[in-house]
């Protein structure tokens, strides 16, 4: 009878030389208005594209708005749960804390996201607003606004 677990006697690996490394693809995406909820159109009236560091940005913004596991259309790594902060009744500090490892946890799920920090928080009553640095894998950095209304 044959061997349900063959063994391997060969200890050889095969290994890519470094000038064949993977990139990342940053690709195309559709521009979008945040403030009115609408894409933007070019002067032809169709949707206007982003291109490469452009569309990433979109992304990250689009990802800090969505409500994660809320959207069937969306896998289950996208968007954010600072709806789940509502609930916990943490301190400010605890608070600005959360908002930190949920925006940065949100946003390292895109391969083209190398780093998120620099965050810096402003409270208005029980809305939190924030800002942080996103960097890509090109080295290439931009800057996103969000907020959080704990109550």
């Amino acid at each position: 009878m044959a061997n349900l677990y063959p063994t391997t006697t060969s200890t050889t690996t095969t290994e890519l030389p470094e000038t064949q490394t993977t990139q990342v693809q940053f690709g195309k995406s559709w521009r979008f208005n945040f403030e009115t909820g609408e894409f933007v159109l070019t002067p032809t009236g169709k949707v206007a594209e982003s291109q490469d560091v452009d569309a990433w940005v979109e992304w990250c913004k689009k990802a800090l708005m969505t409500e994660r596991y809320r959207w069937l259309v969306y896998s289950r790594n996208y968007g954010q749960e600072f709806d789940d902060l509502i609930r916990r009744n943490l301190s400010r500090a605890g608070s600005e804390s959360e908002i930190k490892r949920i925006a940065t946890e949100c946003l390292m799920v895109d391969p083209r996201t190398k780093s998120v920090d620099n965050f810096q928080f402003t409270w208005d009553g029980d809305k939190c607003y924030f800002t942080c640095d996103i960097t890509n894998v090109r080295d290439q950095s931009a800057n996103l606004t969000g907020s959080v209304v704990i109550e």
